[in-house]
């Protein structure tokens, strides 16, 4: 969990700090509110986490300043495992 607080913090600030407009990041600054409530929340659902991480990267992924926050967040989101198949 700290990882992933850690990972998702980072991006959002270097988010917040970045100067450039593009049409997606309100969704990108929304999902990452939502990592954030799971990871503060206690143990998050793993499909949910994917999600919204394939939302963030789809939102900021052309954005290279913040492709090795991005990364950061992939890899928190990798400790969880894989999802369960269904």
């Amino acid at each position: 969990m700290t990882e992933l607080r850690t990972a998702v913090s980072r991006l959002r600030r270097e988010l917040a700090g970045h100067p450039g407009e593009f049409p997606d990041r309100g969704i990108a600054e929304d999902e990452l509110a939502a990592l954030n409530a799971m990871a503060v929340g206690g143990v998050p659902e793993i499909p949910r986490l994917r999600r919204s991480l394939l939302l963030i990267a789809g939102a900021i992924g052309s954005v290279s300043a913040l492709a090795s926050a991005l990364r950061d967040v992939r890899v928190a989101v990798d400790l969880f495992g894989e999802p369960p198949r269904g």
